[in-house]
């Protein structure tokens, strides 16, 4: 009988990083459609600022299962670094947002979200 090794080397499989790293992106790309609304519609600030709670918290949720894939799964401590630096660009993100500051806070969220697609497509 055949029996299957598995080495430390092997990657591990990690389905919650991939999801909270999808839903962070989809969540940064609604925020663009709703800044779009900010422009053209009387609810664009209402939508836009709950979406920036649920930004916000997607973020979050991704350093989480970052850490879940890190620590107790036994996977690399890079998804963690990762995940560190976009709740910091979140956080920058909502003050410039809050201190109406476009001039920062549009390209900064053109780059999260090209970070976290380019992130999605490394996984």
């Amino acid at each position: 009988m055949a029996t299957r090794t598995t080495t430390s080397n092997a990657p591990r499989r990690t389905p919650f990083l991939h999801v909270a790293l999808a839903l962070q992106a989809l969540t940064i790309f609604l925020q663009a459609v709703s800044a779009g609304l900010l422009l053209t519609a009387s609810y664009g600030e209402t939508l836009h600022g709950v979406g920036a709670r649920v930004m916000y918290g997607a973020s979050m949720l991704y350093l989480l299962a970052a850490v879940l894939a890190w620590k107790p799964g036994g996977g690399s401590p890079r998804p963690v670094w990762h995940a560190s630096g976009f709740l910091v660009l979140a956080s920058a993100q909502v003050a410039l947002g809050t201190a109406y500051v476009p001039s920062v806070h549009l390209p900064l969220g053109v780059l999260m979200f090209g970070l976290s697609v380019l992130a999605l497509a490394r996984r």
